[in-house]
């Protein structure tokens, strides 16, 4: 499984553009000639790029046979171009009927009125936390394509090995740290945990200590709060102790998962999009539910598929995105491939991805949807990011205590806020 890709277009300068669409360049999405009788659908993605093209095609051509009065017209474009392209299309007035999001940027674009509301969705084929991530201000403004999450990944060798208990769904951080302290040995290089000092982890664990990133209507960060604290000392606090230094190596690319791959470190928080990467390993090994302090949250990365606002053919491009997310064929296509996991509620369906051997707890990262967290979102996105995990990363080495940093972070992230 790939990790589900990640970016935030600018919601000022997406808005900017809109604003001089609406002064004469251009108000329509251009539409293809239909053939005789038929509706056609431009639908526009990313995520089928660079592998998963014919998987696209096949799901198609079913929708197309069920279907023989939708044409579906498929433009695909690298991730790397995706969110420029989109973004000036919309603009201009030229965006495809239906278009793929990941979560940051369907929250822009549900924002700025470039959506439509989609009308009777049977919610319940969804995973109801995945169905309601495209729900703003109380309307539907998308519907799930996949998701990937993240998970504890432990070494049950080492474990066994020092007589430790394994993890389960009731572990607290106070478990996690107890059984990593015993399960670091400096002397054999082997490290009882792994949690990056980063961004995306912070979020992660302030949610799980009963915190929040920033006021309701994001226009102010709140993160510097005794919840906020707790968390970042419990990320920082692991450093040089129970998981490795950035002088050990921590933080350069594919360390974490070499080092676990080595059979060095006991438990990995991680993504599942890391299973296969782990075919062949040499030890035995599995996953659970991350334990959380105050609360259970797991970090929950979406695709949507959302329907343009000024599609001439919105009843039929919302059936096209029905039919993509959640229909059989997509689900049997999907697992048969690897393409990211589909959103659908009936479990039975996925079977073929539940009774692989390992890990054997795949049943966790479906558990771990029922208490999610989602990402925070800004129009600058990437600068907040940064700025959190520059200067996490810097009480990690030592240079700054967790109070200076976490109350510098915030005062970056309000001025980013205000900018």
């Amino acid at each position: 499984m790939r990790l589900l890709k990640f970016a935030a277009v600018s919601a000022l300068s997406l808005t900017a553009a809109l604003a001089l669409t609406a002064c004469g360049q251009g108000s329509a999405t251009k539409q293809a000639d239909a053939p005789a009788g038929k509706s056609v659908v431009r639908y526009m993605n990313f995520s089928s790029n660079d592998g998963h093209e014919k998987d696209l095609t096949a799901i198609v051509n079913a929708f197309q046979a069920a279907n023989p009065d939708i044409t579906v017209q498929v433009e695909t474009v690298p991730y790397a171009d995706y969110f420029t392209k989109l973004q000036t299309a919309v603009a201009g007035g030229t965006a495809a009927d239906a278009f793929e999001l990941n979560y940051e940027n369907f929250v822009t674009y549900a924002s700025n009125g470039s959506l439509a509301e989609l009308q009777n969705v049977d919610s319940s084929v969804y995973k109801k936390t995945l169905y309601d991530a495209f729900n703003s201000g109380g309307k539907q403004y998308g519907v799930p394509e996949s998701f990937s999450n993240v998970v504890l990944f432990y070494n049950k060798t080492l474990f066994k090995q020092a007589g430790v208990a394994e993890p389960t769904a009731d572990w607290t951080w106070k478990d996690e740290q107890a059984a990593a302290a015993k399960l670091t040995n400096k002397a054999t290089k082997t490290w009882g945990d792994y949690q990056p000092v980063s961004y995306n982890e912070f979020y992660k664990v302030l949610a799980q200590n009963g915190g929040e990133f920033l006021n309701a209507d994001r226009t102010a960060a709140t993160f510097n709060s005794p919840q906020g604290v707790e968390a970042a000392n419990f990320l920082v606090g692991k450093v040089g102790k129970t998981m490795p230094t950035e002088a050990d190596g921590a933080g350069t690319p594919d360390f974490d998962s070499k080092l676990f791959k080595s059979g060095k470190l006991a438990m990995w928080h991680t993504g599942i999009w890391m299973f296969s990467a782990l075919d062949g390993a040499k030890f035995d090994w599995d996953v659970v539910v991350e334990p959380g302090n105050t609360k259970k949250a797991s970090a929950m990365f979406a695709n949507g598929l959302v329907v343009n606002a000024a599609s001439k053919n919105a009843a039929a491009a919302q059936k096209w995105i029905a039919y993509l997310s959640a229909s059989d064929e997509t689900t049997k296509t999907r697992l048969a491939s690897s393409w990211e996991l589909p959103p659908v509620a009936d479990e039975s369906k996925l079977k073929t991805y539940l009774d692989q051997p390992k890990p054997a707890n795949r049943e966790a990262v479906f558990t771990a949807l029922e208490e999610p967290v989602l990402p925070p979102v800004v129009e600058r996105q990437q600068e907040m990011q940064d700025a959190v995990t520059q200067e996490l990363s810097s009480a990690a080495a030592g240079r700054k205590t967790v109070e200076k940093a976490l109350a510098d972070a915030q005062s970056k992230v309000n001025g980013l806020l205000k900018k």
